[in-house]
């Protein structure tokens, strides 16, 4: 499925995006047929869990989005990651590498089984020699788990994470990131943790405090986190981030999350609620329209697995109101990821977030 104007000339491609189901990248190997279709662009190719083209959410799809840019340039880096202890030194890698005077923004796509986003962000932040938005996502497989792939110019392979590095001054970016999730019970600080795995919270055991507010609920875990994440605020002045379980652990009656928790951040209890999750993506959209000014041309939308799940049928109507609010001018584009990559607010740099609408909007002046 490939998503371009009527007039468009593939040769003129800079950049394309392809979001793919992670077995059909295996068996189709799309990365030469593009090549021919797009001889001189930066050519993105990562598995999802799930694919955004238009107001449309497909599976089982391969979604190309080929992009030209009259006034901005496209450079891209691509590194090899065999396990999550490298994350650091490979955001501080490409944020080396992307580094430049006139450097607009970031699009980080990587690895989604492997990869500590957290630091991969924090390093990407940190090793920039001023801010720039940092957007992109973590690749899905679906809801199997099993692996990711992402690639650069190449068919994608697990363990691979990718920068694309926007620059020019004519590029406006607008962003926004919602999750929707509503908070219940009193906010409370982590006591004990260590990297994303929980264990005490307010000097109590973590499980045993979390099954107590979920209470029926309790039995169907691990499944039932989807619907129960958390809301994470890392400083007092810091924005709230969403927090996936990804697994409990009986044993150490401690919860893994898709993220850092780290000890002295607070956290509180949060809950599904279908149409406030729906009403999250038109304030994200809404968001990044303020902050770009003006009629966007290319709108990327990347949420979170959990969000697909947990909104079922409804999941498509999450798009459609981000399209209701763009209208039908922009290319909107986009997956279904295993973490998001977006900062939480106006003038703050790019965050990992879980359970969350993010969404992009590029236009050049």
């Amino acid at each position: 499925m490939i998503s371009e104007t009527p007039d468009f000339l593939p040769e003129k491609a800079d950049l394309v995006l392809a979001f793919g189901d992670r077995k059909l990248l295996e068996a189709v190997k799309p990365y030469e047929y593009l090549r021919l279709l797009y001889p001189k662009a930066q050519i993105i190719i990562n598995s999802t869990s799930g694919e955004i083209i238009s107001d449309k959410v497909h599976d089982n799809t391969v979604v190309v989005t080929a992009i030209e840019l009259e006034k901005t340039t496209v450079r891209t880096v691509q590194i090899d990651i065999a396990d999550h202890k490298e994350s650091y030194r490979a955001g501080e890698q490409i944020a080396q590498s992307l580094d430049d005077g006139d450097l607009a923004a970031i699009i980080l796509i990587s690895d989604g089984g492997v990869v500590n986003g957290s630091d991969l962000i924090e390093a990407c932040n940190r090793s920039l020699n001023r801010p720039v938005p940092v957007i992109g996502g973590l690749a899905g497989d679906g809801a199997r788990f099993e692996r990711t792939l992402v690639g650069a110019n190449q068919n994608p392979d697990s363990g691979k994470v990718v920068g694309i590095g926007l620059y020019g001054a004519d590029l406006k970016v607008g962003h926004g990131s919602m999750g929707g999730w509503d908070v219940f019970g009193p906010e409370r600080e982590v006591t004990k943790s260590s990297y994303n795995e929980l264990y005490q919270i307010d000097d109590r055991i973590a499980l045993d405090l979390y099954k107590d507010y979920l209470g029926k609920y309790a039995d169907g875990l691990p499944g039932t986190a989807l619907l129960f994440p958390l809301s994470i605020r890392i400083t007092p002045d810091s924005q709230p981030l969403v927090r996936t379980i990804l697994s409990i652990n009986e044993k150490t009656k401690s919860m893994i999350f898709a993220g850092d928790i780290p000890e002295g951040s607070r956290v509180r209890f949060m809950r599904a609620n279908l149409d406030r999750l729906i009403e999250a993506s038109a304030t994200a959209a809404q968001a990044s329209l303020q902050q770009l000014g003006k009629s966007p041309e290319l709108a990327l939308l990347i949420s979170c697995v959990g969000r697909k799940l947990v909104l079922g049928q409804r999941t498509e109507e999450e798009v459609e109101v981000a399209r209701d609010i763009f209208g039908h001018q922009p290319v909107m584009t986009g997956f279904y990821s295993y973490g998001e990559i977006a900062p939480a607010g106006p003038a703050t740099p790019g965050e990992l977030h879980n359970q969350t609408m993010t969404i992009t909007i590029l236009s050049e002046q």
